[in-house]
């Protein structure tokens, strides 16, 4: 029976680990797990390692996959494993996790052995091909006031041309960075001054982000959407009531204490930064009574929140300290509940499509083992998940008890131009904050009842979004999203009263212009323009600003030859349309 790519990767971190012990004195060792693509180890020991240190490494593992030594499991008594791995320490603090009535299992490969769970390969022959990438620290157990392991990355396949696609497309990744590219296209950028994860968009991706938030708030009235705008901090008590002191403060910044009032009014009060956009949009629902004629309420906010995340978590714009949420909440009455997530799962597909993403898949996470609410409730809510995603024909897989402790929900993910999987919408209920902050609505019998409540993303952040944006395109942006959909490019100085003019007329039509007023000669500008990624480029010489015109150069089909800049205008907005 063929291998599993996770069987590979797991079991070429071992070679790994039995080389590296191989090859240096006094290794402590502790995991070394599969990944999405690729493996790790985390080692401890006295010599850096570096990139000079990988040939020796792989020409390690080269002779133990041609050895095709077995992977053998063997179950073994506690004290039998506290004996085997008495020098590593690590590995005795692993056993110590082990429950009482859970088997305890090493794998030998060779002279190396492992503490470990499995599964592995049948020998080590059974992986083709094996090649180190980058060394980094790494704290044991993800723990900063730990010491500092040094984590040693790999990818292994079947065979060596597998191996030389995955390093291909690491390549093109690496090309994709959009931390690299943002630097590059001036698209943003992290102040250390300011703050790290905290970042700065800057002119260029400004632009892009305001072409993203025009056309969310679009579609959003047009759906049947409101907009709110709700503050930044909130009072202490507002966190305690929806719960996030008790289960989020780790996460939140610390708080900041005020006194309000003066003389013998002045009271002490606690602020925190909001880490979430919900309890404010609760209190806009408190803010009148609500009838079931007035559901459903649907409530948008690209909401700025902020939150706690750690050293070595923070990555580019994927994991940052301040972000804007593409929020929304739904308040909707119970039997209403299965035609809005229907509504809500074609509204999320509709705005995805729009930005390019079509390979999307669904993840339905049920009731978990701890939860809240009445068990009839989630099952009502997770089948109105369900039925609405077969009702548009998406295919899900179900990750049962995945569902948060307050609803199930639905994970819309989407992959890139690279075949990367990204998380991007989430259709969540929630049983918890309607009971904890009283939410009801007068229903047509003249009771009180208690509104579902339903958080809804689309894009998540707009931070993150923008981050894989950029490298789904490879900052080469759809004309659409272009910070600069058109750069005039006048040949000489004698050329640039007819290049304002042209500039002035794209400018009153809405599209995002600039022109190049360099003395470059028009090879240079024509060349930095298209590093720029810029969609179209229009030539300005002596013919054509005599006769009105423009010669267009497209960034995708080359040169389109000339035309009127009333022409160039229909051209750009029949594709921005389409």
């Amino acid at each position: 029976m063929s291998a599993t790519i996770e069987e590979i990767r797991h079991s070429a971190a071992h070679l790994v680990a039995s080389a590296v012990c191989s090859l240096f004195d006094g290794v402590k060792i502790d995991i070394g797990p599969a990944t999405d693509d690729g493996f790790y180890y985390d080692f401890d020991l006295e010599h850096r390692l570096s990139a000079e240190d990988f040939p020796a490494i792989e020409k390690a593992v080269r002779k133990l996959i041609g050895a095709k030594l077995p992977f053998v499991r063997e179950e073994v008594t506690r004290a039998q494993a506290q004996e085997i791995f008495k020098d590593q320490p690590y590995k005795l603090e692993r056993l110590a996790d082990i429950p009482e009535e859970e088997a305890v299992s090493i794998y030998r490969t060779g002279d190396y052995v492992d503490l470990c769970r499995g599964p592995h390969v049948e020998h080590s022959g059974c992986i083709g091909a094996v090649k180190l990438m980058s060394v980094a620290g790494s704290y044991y157990r993800g723990d900063e006031h730990n010491k500092m392991l040094q984590r040693l990355y790999g990818i292994a396949a079947a065979s060596q041309k597998e191996l030389d696609a995955i390093v291909a497309r690491i390549e093109e990744a690496k090309k994709r960075d959009h931390r690299k590219l943002g630097k590059e296209l001036e698209l943003f950028t992290i102040s250390e001054s300011v703050g790290p994860g905290l970042a700065h968009w800057l002119p260029k991706g400004a632009r892009v982000r305001i072409a993203i938030e025009d056309y969310w708030r679009k579609e959003h009235f047009r759906h049947g959407y409101e907009m709110l705008f709700t503050p930044h901090i909130g009072r202490a008590n507002l966190w305690q009531t929806s719960g996030h002191l008790g289960f989020y403060k780790d996460g939140m910044f610390p708080p900041m204490n005020v006194t309000e009032g003066d003389g013998e009014k002045a009271v002490q009060e606690t602020y925190y930064v909001k880490p979430m956009n919900c309890p404010f949009h609760i209190q806009a629902y408190l803010f009148k009574k609500v009838s079931y004629r007035d559901l459903p309420l649907r409530w948008a906010e690209l909401g700025t929140v902020y939150r706690y995340e750690k050293d070595g978590v923070r990555h580019g714009l994927f994991r940052v300290r301040g972000f804007t949420q593409d929020d929304a909440h739904i308040f909707c009455a119970p039997e209403k509940i299965e035609e809005e997530i229907r509504f809500t799962v074609k509204f999320c597909l509709h705005i995805l499509h729009r930005f390019g993403f079509q390979d999307i898949t669904a993840y339905l996470s049920t009731r978990p083992e701890k939860a809240v609410g009445d068990p009839a409730k989630w099952e009502q809510a997770t089948n109105s998940l369900r039925h609405a995603l077969e009702a548009e024909g998406m295919s899900y897989e179900v990750d049962e008890g995945g569902g948060a402790f307050y609803g199930p929900k639905i994970d819309m993910k989407i992959k890139d131009a690279l075949g990367r999987e990204w998380q991007l919408g989430t259709i969540q209920f929630d049983f918890n904050l309607p009971e904890r902050f009283h939410l009801t609505y007068t229903g047509a019998d003249g009771a009180e009842h208690q509104p579902y409540m339903v958080h809804r993303a689309l894009l998540g952040s707009l931070e993150r979004f923008f981050g894989i944006l950029i490298e789904h395109y490879a900052g080469a942006f759809p004309t659409w999203l272009a910070p600069v959909q058109a750069k005039v490019l006048p040949i000489t100085d004698a050329q640039h009263e007819a290049a304002k003019a042209v500039l002035s007329k794209l400018a009153a039509a809405d599209l995002r212009v600039e022109a190049d007023w360099s003395n470059d000669k028009i090879g240079a500008k024509i060349r930095k323009a298209t590093m720029a990624k810029i969609p179209y480029m229009l030539v300005l010489g002596g013919r054509e600003a005599e006769a009105g015109l423009v010669a267009v150069r497209s960034r995708e089909k080359g040169d389109l030859g000339t035309m009127t800049p009333e022409a160039f205008i229909e051209l750009i907005k029949q594709e921005i349309n389409a």
